[in-house]
């Protein structure tokens, strides 16, 4: 068999796949494609736009909206160069460096959603269960650390499976399944023992995608035994109506990830289409879903939204 490593000094690319049966048709398929980078693109920057020029949104929730805001548009913009370029000039090929570059920004973000939501999480227990002590506890200056903090957890978490996906030999068959490049998909074309790899992932989905939701679901139950043993029925309906949003964007975060974990763990072979599908659901709806949400959800959010579109026309 041959093996291709990453020392060799003739270039070496990976194949990305479009979709799978319907490569005669990229053209079309391209249409949807664009209408949802572009929906990610234009409604993350105008929430970022909003709570940048609104004084008002200076607030802790805000912050960490323009926080996940940044997140989606960076899952965006990760993907969007190898995606449209296979489907509207089918340039499959992708080099080494680029390939691991794409990985690493592109876990990098998806674990920053799920971190950042993490936040949010945090911020709504605060903001529920100690009002009057909401803007000492939240400071710019703790939620600039926090920041930080994300950024670092995420960077830390990704590096070593970079590092020790890319010490290892690649097979002859470099073939992707995607449009872009996931840990998942590169290591099925390794030629080497690949325990260490598996049990760092297995780390890995420990740490983020079972805590992180853990830890949001035991703020959510202190949430509701607050709401539930003082708050009277309207109080209750506006508090957990407030937590609709966040709700929804951590449904819309970890839904599909575990979906395309569990795919890629135990339905390998299950037609290629599938897991194509399970991906492009993964990294589209966070981007696409969470501004729609938080725009049509949040009043301060979506009056912004208008007098950006109509600076000299009132709410």
């Amino acid at each position: 068999m041959l093996v291709i490593t990453n020392t060799s000094e003739e270039p070496f690319y990976f194949t990305l796949t479009g979709i799978p049966g319907f490569e005669a048709i990229h053209i079309w398929i391209s249409i949807p494609f664009c209408c949802l980078y572009m929906i990610s693109i234009l409604g993350n920057t105008a929430i970022l736009a909003v709570i940048q020029r609104e004084p008002l949104l200076h607030q802790p929730m805000y912050l960490f909206l323009s926080m996940l805001a940044l997140t989606d548009l960076g899952l965006t913009l990760i993907t969007l160069p190898t995606v449209m370029r296979l489907l509207w000039f089918n340039v499959r090929e992708i080099s080494f460096e680029a390939c691991f570059a794409q990985f690493f920004f592109l876990h990098g973000f998806s674990f920053m959603e799920s971190s950042v939501l993490l936040a949010m999480a945090y911020d709504r227990f605060v903001a529920i269960c100690h009002p009057l002590h909401y803007a000492s506890i939240l400071t710019e200056s703790v939620i600039g650390r926090i920041g930080i903090a994300i950024i670092i957890r995420c960077v830390l978490a990704v590096l070593p499976s970079l590092f020790l996906l890319k010490r290892l030999p690649f097979c002859h068959s470099h073939l992707l399944s995607h449009s872009y490049c996931l840990h998942q998909d590169m290591i099925r074309l390794v030629c080497a023992d690949t325990r260490v790899n598996s049990w760092y992932g297995f780390g890995l989905v420990l740490l983020i995608i079972v805590l992180d939701p853990l830890l949001i679901l035991v703020s959510y139950g202190l949430i509701l035994h607050s709401v539930l043993g003082t708050a009277s029925q309207v109080e209750r309906f506006k508090a957990l109506n407030n937590c609709l949003s966040h709700i929804l964007a951590v449904l819309i975060l970890y839904v599909p990830m575990v979906g395309l974990s569990m795919a890629h763990r135990f339905a390998r072979h299950a037609p290629p289409l599938v897991h194509v599908i399970m991906a492009n659901v993964y990294l589209l709806s966070p981007p696409v879903m969470n501004p729609i949400i938080y725009s049509v959800k949040t009043k301060q959010i979506r009056q912004g939204i208008f007098r950006l579109l109509y600076p000299g026309k009132g709410h």
